[in-house]
């Protein structure tokens, strides 16, 4: 199956995009691994015909977005996000109703239909760096992880309103068996997504997002680290950072570790099958397109931007909100 995906892939001019939460072989023929945000900007450039996202529907749907004329295969169309979930259209709509003078950030876990109700688009690695761009004077909503706003709003000292979701992998770390890890290993250095809740992230040592927790233990001394988030990223550890030991958090229950299980439905028959039959292929309608392509463009800019040029960018957003 690895040798007919390779070999479709170089027929087609297709490109696989692996989220770091994917199963290892997949990771491992992909040709981009990355985080939400890395995997957007690369869809963003790709110069292939196909785009084969080997991540959940949020994520495909997002690199369809961004590339209308591509053809987006994403391999199990199952493949959703607790996230996306917990932030219906039409509830969504009517929190923007009741705050019409709130500019709307939301994590990019979320539909294509709330992207077309926000404003600004991030992600963890972007969001506090979105959010200082920001005037304080400017009330703002920020949707739908309750855990990683409280996170940004505590980096950031503005306030915010928080819409009530959460990622269903990140709520299940156990405080108390992190605690237990910390006494068996405690020279181990504990590193924790922001997505975690706040009693898990007073434990870690650092706090990133997936992209930069990677990065972290290779830059760290430390030679031990406990890991709270998806298991999946031990894979990309274990190869950057040769020698160093990777103990994954365990979540409230007798797993020894934490895995998303939307991810894990993407396995590598579905790969091959999606390459071979050419779905399932995601559409997005033109005009749904193009309101949720706007806040992720703001994303983009927002996360490179100097400060002339992220003034320039909020100015351009119309409060009060209207519904479109």
């Amino acid at each position: 199956m690895v040798r007919e995906i390779l070999r479709m892939k170089e027929e087609q001019r297709a490109v696989i995009l692996a989220h770091y939460y994917q199963d290892a072989i997949i990771q491992d023929i992909a040709d981009v691994r990355g985080d939400s945000f890395e995997l957007s900007r690369r869809a963003r450039e790709t110069d292939a015909d196909v785009i084969v996202f080997a991540g959940v529907h949020f994520m495909a749907e997002t690199a369809k977005i961004l590339n209308p004329d591509k053809t987006v295969l994403l391999p199990d169309m199952n493949a959703g996000c607790s996230l996306a979930e917990s932030a219906p259209a039409h509830l969504f709509r009517r929190f923007r109703e009741l705050h019409p003078d709130h500019l709307a950030v939301t994590y990019i876990n979320c539909t294509a239909e709330v992207k077309a109700l926000s404003d600004i688009i991030c992600t963890s690695s972007s969001a506090e760096r979105i959010l200082r761009h920001i005037p304080k004077e400017i009330p703002v909503l920020f949707s739908p992880d309750k855990n990683l706003g409280r996170y940004v709003r505590q980096r950031t000292g503005r306030p915010m309103l928080l819409w009530e979701g959460v990622c269903t992998v990140h709520e299940q770390f156990s405080e108390q068996r992190i605690a237990s890890l910390r006494d068996e290993y405690p020279d181990a250095e504990v590193i924790a997504h922001p997505e975690c809740e706040e009693a898990v992230l007073r434990h870690a040592h650092f706090v990133g997002s997936t992209s930069a927790l990677l990065q972290y233990v290779q830059d760290s001394a430390a030679q031990r680290f406990i890991v709270a988030t998806e298991a999946g990223i031990l894979h990309q550890m274990k190869l950057h950072a040769p020698g160093k030991e990777f103990i994954p958090a365990p979540p409230d229950n007798q797993c020894a570790c934490n895995v998303c299980d939307y991810m894990k439905v993407n396995t590598l028959e579905k790969l091959y099958l999606c390459l071979r039959d050419r779905r399932p292929e995601i559409t997005v309608s033109d005009a749904l397109r193009e309101r949720a392509l706007l806040p992720i463009e703001r994303m983009l800019a927002l996360a490179t931007a100097d400060e002339a040029e992220a003034v320039r960018i909020i100015a351009g957003i119309r409060l009060p909100w209207r519904a479109t």
